[in-house]
């Protein structure tokens, strides 16, 4: 979607993060365009596409004659011949006392079916609907495939400014413990308090090593996304990123809806499975009408039981023939009732099948609206919060070293301004994604 990628790649500026090895760095759209072209599944659907292609082709070839020809050689051996007699062969009496001999037929048939109750047409347009069908399955996979990426794209940035956060918050914890140690040299705070400065700063590292390990985390499993298999370091671009963007008007939940029923692929499958099922009642109900073809024939046949040369047995036995058929029903055992029955239950199943998906589409909608509307007034709160809880932090700290304040007090303070800052980039990161998946469903681009 275009305006995803304005939030996530917007910006002249691209922030580019520290990498070892100088690792490409992939951009959302880089990530995108690759896993659309890469991606096993989606090759997997492409492949079912040429398949139902392939049916249509074989269909629509079904609306000619078919033609074949045949040939048969036969041999023929008599041990004990009765001399005196006439043997039939060809249609001809002839004498022979021959012990073994052949007789070849050669035949050129034609058959074509005129009509059919227009179940070779329906047929058609059934496969036809099947080849859609298929081109919608990949157009499903593609966008889910697009959500994934960009909640992954969306995650490895919230990780990469959470490490940014621990990393400060670790500097901050060093000079406390600095600090401290000048003061238990000085005999202004005991061995003990110390050792909590110490435990903060051990904290922050520990928070560090985890933040990078889901970082890592998140990152493998876009790389699996993109089937990329390769060593090489693999690292995003970190593109610009403002307040703004979390405090834009949410769109309208009913309003994506009713756009997202447009053009959602899922939506339009369900319905062209309705419509393929109209036209399996139709070919079901052409099993009780009659069936009109026309055939054709030429053939010849020699034998070494005529004193004729080969060829002149070709030319004197040749015989053409053509005629039509007409095949009508009049008791099947119930298979026509059956398949009609069948094609209308199954009609009944896409029927509930368009509900479910639209039921489902409306609830995912929903979901994104609320998170975007919820974790925006987070966002609001928090920046708020993070703002006291720094304000409130420099006092602490300013008061600690003055030495009005205990290091308890000190260390409840960092730990809550520690806690507003996650607070404020995870609503932030999350308003982003929300708003922006709720811009896809309505537009259908990423």
């Amino acid at each position: 979607m275009n305006n995803l990628r304005k939030i996530l790649i917007a910006g002249l500026m691209l922030l580019s993060i520290p990498f070892v090895g100088y690792a490409r760095q992939w951009t959302l759209r880089e990530c995108i365009d690759y896993a659309l072209q890469n991606n096993i599944t989606l090759q997997k659907n492409r492949l079912s596409k040429l398949s139902a292609e392939q049916d249509i082709l074989q269909s629509k070839a079904a609306l000619l004659p078919s033609l074949n020809a045949s040939t048969s050689q036969n041999a023929t051996y008599r041990p004990w011949p009765e001399t005196g007699t006439a043997t039939v062969a060809n249609g001809y009496a002839v004498s022979s006392i021959d012990k073994i001999y052949y007789n070849g037929s050669y035949a050129l048939n034609g058959n074509w079916t005129l009509w059919n109750g227009n179940r070779n047409r329906n047929t058609i347009k059934q496969n036809e609907m099947a080849a859609q069908q298929a081109e919608l399955d990949s157009a499903v996979t593609a966008n889910n495939i697009q959500e994934q990426i960009a909640q992954l794209y969306v995650q490895i940035l919230y990780s990469s400014e959470a490490i940014r956060v621990h990393k400060s918050s670790l500097e901050t914890s060093m000079k406390n413990e600095q600090r401290g140690k000048e003061f238990v040299n000085v005999g202004k705070m005991s061995k003990a308090d110390l050792s909590q400065l110490t435990s903060q700063r051990a904290q922050d590292e520990y928070n560090i090593v985890e933040a990078e390990s889901n970082l890592r985390n998140y990152k493998r499993q876009l790389k699996q996304l993109l089937q990329l298999t390769t060593e090489e370091e693999f690292d995003i671009v970190i593109p610009t990123t403002t307040d703004e963007m979390a405090l834009q008007e949410i769109p309208q939940m009913q309003g994506v809806y009713e756009s997202a029923l447009a053009i959602r692929p899922e939506i339009q499958n369900a319905k062209l499975g309705i419509e393929a099922s109209d036209l399996n009642i139709k070919i079901a109900k052409a099993q009780k009408l009659p069936t009109i073809g026309l055939n054709a024939s030429a053939i010849t046949n020699t034998t070494s039981m005529s004193n004729n040369a080969w060829g002149t047995q070709l030319k004197t036995n040749f015989n053409v023939g053509a005629g039509f058929n007409v095949s009508i029903p009049l008791f099947d055992n119930r298979s026509t009732k059956t398949a009609v029955n069948k094609a209308a239950i199954q009609k009944m199943n896409y029927q509930l099948d368009l509900q479910d998906k639209q039921t489902a589409l409306y609830s995912t909608i929903e979901n994104y609206w609320l998170q975007a509307v919820t974790n925006q007034n987070k966002f609001k709160a928090a920046k708020v919060a993070t703002e006291s809880q720094q304000t409130s932090y420099d006092l602490l700290s300013e008061q600690f070293r003055l030495g009005l304040k205990n290091i308890v007090e000190l260390m409840n303070g960092k730990d809550n301004l520690l806690m507003a800052q996650q607070n404020e980039l995870q609503s932030k990161y999350l308003t982003i994604l929300n708003i922006d998946m709720l811009k896809f469903y309505q537009q259908g681009e990423m």
